[in-house]
């Protein structure tokens, strides 16, 4: 008898930690529904976040282009009416002065906002800032800048445009070089 108690307390052990365990996981799976609908929650208000977000980039993007575009629209309406002139009175020097001052503008315009034209003839070239569209053989040395074609353009250390030029490829080779 005393082996079928002992099998009885032996089986009854496991029993009453199922019984624990049982009620570990009820109270664990209160636990887990709770976190599973912070989470759900956290996510659903990320989700409105980067929705929102995108909305007041965009909006700031359209306000920058809008802002941007009332800066130029002085210097359209400077064109019209130099054309307008030109087209009715056909004075030569009257419209060359009007397109030097709307240049001017335009160029104080790009000053304002920081535009800084690049000046590269002269210097060591740097693929970040130019585009080589000829290599030149020269009596200066290789890779420095010999002619610009369209200029670059940089703002707050960004290149807008780069600038289109010839690059030295250093004295070209003698006949007693090549033999």
């Amino acid at each position: 008898m005393l082996e079928d108690d002992k099998k009885t307390n032996e089986e009854m052990a496991p029993q009453e930690e199922q019984d624990t365990a049982v009620h570990v996981e009820i109270a664990d799976e209160a636990a887990l529904a709770a976190a599973i609908d912070r989470l759900r929650r956290l996510q659903a208000e990320f989700e409105n976040y980067k929705k929102r977000t995108a909305r007041e980039t965009l909006s700031l993007e359209e306000r920058v282009v809008d802002r941007t575009i009332g800066d130029f629209l002085g210097l359209y309406d400077n064109l019209q009416r130099a054309f307008a002139s030109y087209t009715s009175d056909q004075n030569v020097e009257t419209f060359v002065a009007g397109m030097e001052q709307i240049f001017g503008q335009f160029s104080q315009l790009l000053e304002r906002l920081g535009v800084e034209r690049l000046d590269p003839v002269g210097t060591t070239f740097d693929p970040a800032l130019h585009e080589a569209l000829l290599g030149v053989p020269s009596d200066e040395p290789k890779n420095t800048i010999l002619e610009e074609f369209l200029p670059g353009y940089v703002r707050g250390g960004r290149v807008l445009r780069a600038s289109k030029v010839s690059v030295s490829q250093g004295p070209a080779p003698t006949e007693e070089e090549d033999a």
